[in-house]
């Protein structure tokens, strides 16, 4: 028996998306699923209803609505920031190669 590798046949799964077109709506749902989970789970540790939360960023319940729904990507950076300084944490956006 030799102890060859398995090398998959194919491209990878980004290259796929890309060719299809749906790449950059693919990487921004995921980044939404988890900035939307990591804003729900921070209010549910500190206690906090959607009520508060909303009246503490200065915004409307269906703005933050929007935040906390993963399938929506339509968010503004302002409405991150605001989330983030209520929550105590700080939003860093960067530029990746």
């Amino acid at each position: 028996m030799t102890n060859a590798r398995n090398f998959h046949l194919g491209s990878k799964l980004d290259e796929l998306l890309e060719e299809d077109g749906a790449l950059a709506d693919a990487h921004a749902i995921a980044v939404k699923r988890v900035l939307a989970w990591q804003v729900g789970q921070t209010m549910a540790e500190m206690d906090i209803s959607k009520s508060e939360m909303a009246r503490r960023m200065g915004t409307s319940r269906s703005a933050l609505a929007r935040l906390l729904d993963p399938e929506n990507p339509s968010v503004t950076l302002l409405t991150l920031d605001r989330a983030a300084t209520v929550l105590g944490k700080r939003l860093t956006v960067s530029l990746l190669t």
